[in-house]
């Protein structure tokens, strides 16, 4: 199973930046897919979650302003991120939970500038 992430990058406060997480060896449809982010100094924590069901999840810090989505044909995970902030400055990184197994992909950094 593999998990590449991809998407980050520099952007100013106020900004948009779309996350990708392609996925190989599952299918995302069955699986719950989440993304998580670590900040410098922080635990890592998680941002927003999909079920196999399309039911959605969200950290309330990021309510309203990300959205989690999958493409099916594409197996590719997605969050978009408008009205980034700083403080939504960290690596991010995808997760996929098929069955009992975790997954993690590499992490792509976002930085977000005042």
């Amino acid at each position: 199973v593999q998990l590449q992430a991809s998407g980050g990058g520099l952007v100013q406060a106020g900004g948009s930046l779309r996350l990708s997480c392609v996925a190989s060896g599952i299918t995302l449809s069955f699986a719950t897919m989440a993304w998580y982010r670590q900040a410098p100094g922080k635990q890592r924590e998680l941002v927003a979650s999909i079920t196999s069901g399309a039911s959605t999840d969200y950290a309330d810090s990021v309510k309203g302003r990300f959205t989690i989505s999958r493409n099916h044909a594409k197996n590719t995970l997605y969050l978009q991120m408008n009205s980034l902030k700083p403080e939504d400055t960290a690596v991010y990184y995808c997760n996929a939970r098929p069955d009992i197994r975790v997954y993690w992909g590499q992490g792509t950094l976002v930085t977000v500038s005042s």
